[in-house]
């Protein structure tokens, strides 16, 4: 179990539970959060009604990113910064007898030079708390708009 050290003062705290695995249901504890899960097709399951841990976790990355380089963008004072559009795609792998997540994160950045976005996503990356979860692990495409 890894502890928080004294420096890492957490910001915000949550907690969520599973009920069923992934034919059942997730909730959080504030409430906010009650999601049906459903098994895909292609892990076996009937493809019904419900959203799979890696679309939430899918949802969680390309927001918290979003999140991440509107900080930067905001810190640096960047005129130009407009709407942002980031697609994050996840996969669940087969590794061996265990299994490994990754994730690719589609951004795109109108108004911008492509120096000026490639920072912004290099910076994203830094500040980014799954970016940093994930590091090595997360393959980031930066499309013109």
């Amino acid at each position: 179990m890894t502890q928080q050290s004294s420096a890492d003062a957490a910001l915000y705290t949550t907690s969520a539970s599973a009920h069923g695995g992934r034919a059942g249901h997730v909730d959080s504890e504030d409430g906010q959060l009650n999601v049906r899960l459903a098994v895909p097709t292609e892990l076996g399951g009937d493809g019904g009604a419900g959203s799979t841990p890696e679309q939430l976790f899918a949802a969680a990355l390309a927001a918290s990113f979003e999140s991440a380089m509107g900080a930067v963008a905001r810190a640096e004072n960047y005129p130009e910064f407009g709407v942002m559009g980031v697609r994050a795609t996840t996969a669940l792998l087969k590794n061996g007898d265990a299994h490994d997540l990754t994730a690719v994160l589609d951004i795109t950045l109108p108004g911008l030079t492509r120096d000026r976005a490639e920072h912004l996503v290099d910076q994203g990356q830094h500040i980014c708390a799954f970016s940093r979860a994930l590091k090595g692990k997360i393959d980031y495409r930066l499309h013109d708009a």
